[in-house]
């Protein structure tokens, strides 16, 4: 929305960077704050570049949830208190479940490459994850200061043969995180990655006005301590916005078992000169397979194919009542499907049936 339409329907157009409750922290756009400067009658009254605002009923009572990211319609503002009422969400680009955020271009995954050390499996769990959006992924890899030249080498050639390039930084003495900034301009950009690996202390570079809780890392379990605690933009002075996501060490593995396999860059790339035998294959044991063979990371699919599967039965079972099969966690990760009890079979017989079939038994004999 421009200022002369801004001027003709006296509408705001912003960003929402923050839900807390019922309320929500919008942006607005650099054309309505310069027409709201000029609109102002008085020039000295203090010009809060963000509105707290409520959502109209009418939006509720459509069921239009308000997202971080969406881009929504401010009306009735308050100038003087920094409030607005938000009238309108315009449709969204992209959305996300988990974290729920809108319009995200691009997920930016960082691990630590020491102090925890770099775990292959998590890290493919992860860029699975975000493969699985159909958004673009950047992985930076931070604390490159803990290693050496060579050390760094054989984990990007490791990391090219999955098909990333990753950019090596230190937040701690300044390595490379002005390259990384470069990625982050103009563009709404998710940070995911576990606890302890600098996303914190990364975003805290590049946005100075900013200080984010940063954890230690538990030495007992090599892990980082959760800071994060809810989803929260902040703006780049490059015009980009970062997203802050809750740290979490595995993501779920929720996507459909069909699907997993192109969710690998190594794979896709098989597949594109080859095709399998079946077009339903799951690339374990069925013959004239294009993508089953002699690459790294062909057991991680195959343990993330078996989890994809048991959450797709499960999904079945909850569907249909009449399952006789239940899955029961085991400890240590582990969980298997076992036969449900017959509930019917085992409960007590209530006072009132009881007496029921005991008047229907006399009306019998008489």
């Amino acid at each position: 929305m421009t200022g002369e339409n801004f001027a003709a329907t006296g509408q705001l157009l912003g960003t929402v960077l923050a839900v807390q409750a019922n309320f929500y922290r919008v942006q607005l756009d650099q054309e309505d704050r310069e027409m709201r400067k000029m609109g102002e009658q008085d020039p000295h009254l203090p010009y809060p570049p963000l509105l707290l605002c409520t959502r109209r009923t009418r939006l509720k009572k459509i069921g239009q949830q308000v997202m971080v990211g969406d881009r929504v319609v401010v009306e009735e503002p308050d100038w003087a208190g920094g409030r607005g009422a938000i009238a309108d969400v315009l449709p969204r680009q992209s959305e996300l479940d988990r974290p729920a955020i809108a319009n995200v271009n691009q997920i930016l995954l960082v691990f630590a490459v020491a102090d925890p050390p770099l775990e292959p499996y998590q890290l493919s769990r992860f860029l699975i994850k975000a493969e699985s959006t159909g958004l673009d992924v950047l992985l930076c890899l931070n604390k490159s200061d803990l290693i050496s030249q060579q050390e760094q080498q054989q984990v990007s050639d490791r990391l090219l043969g999955w098909g990333y390039q990753p950019i090596f930084i230190s937040v701690k003495d300044g390595i490379n995180t002005d390259q990384a900034a470069r990625y982050l301009s103009k563009k709404i950009t998710v940070i995911a990655g576990p606890s302890g690996v600098g996303k914190s202390s990364l975003i805290n570079t590049l946005i100075d006005s900013l200080e984010l809780r940063v954890g230690e890392v538990s030495g007992k379990l090599a892990r980082g301590r959760h800071t994060t605690r809810h989803i929260e933009l902040f703006e780049l002075s490059s015009g980009g916005m970062l997203a802050d996501t809750p740290g979490f060490n595995q993501p779920d593995m929720d996507c459909i078992p069909e699907e997993l396999i192109h969710y690998f860059p190594e794979a896709r790339e098989r597949l594109a000169v080859a095709s399998c035998r079946f077009s339903d294959c799951l690339h374990r044991d069925e013959p004239e397979c294009a993508v089953r063979g002699d690459w790294e990371r062909y057991e991680h699919y195959l343990e993330f194919l078996d989890a994809a599967i048991a959450r797709q039965t499960q999904l079945h079972q909850q569907a249909d009542p009449e399952s006789t099969m239940k899955l029961r966690s085991k400890g240590k990760g582990q969980s298997q499907y076992e036969p449900k009890l017959e509930s019917k079979k085992y409960r007590r017989i209530s006072r009132k049936t009881q007496l029921q079939d005991l008047q229907e038994l006399y009306r019998d004999e008489e």
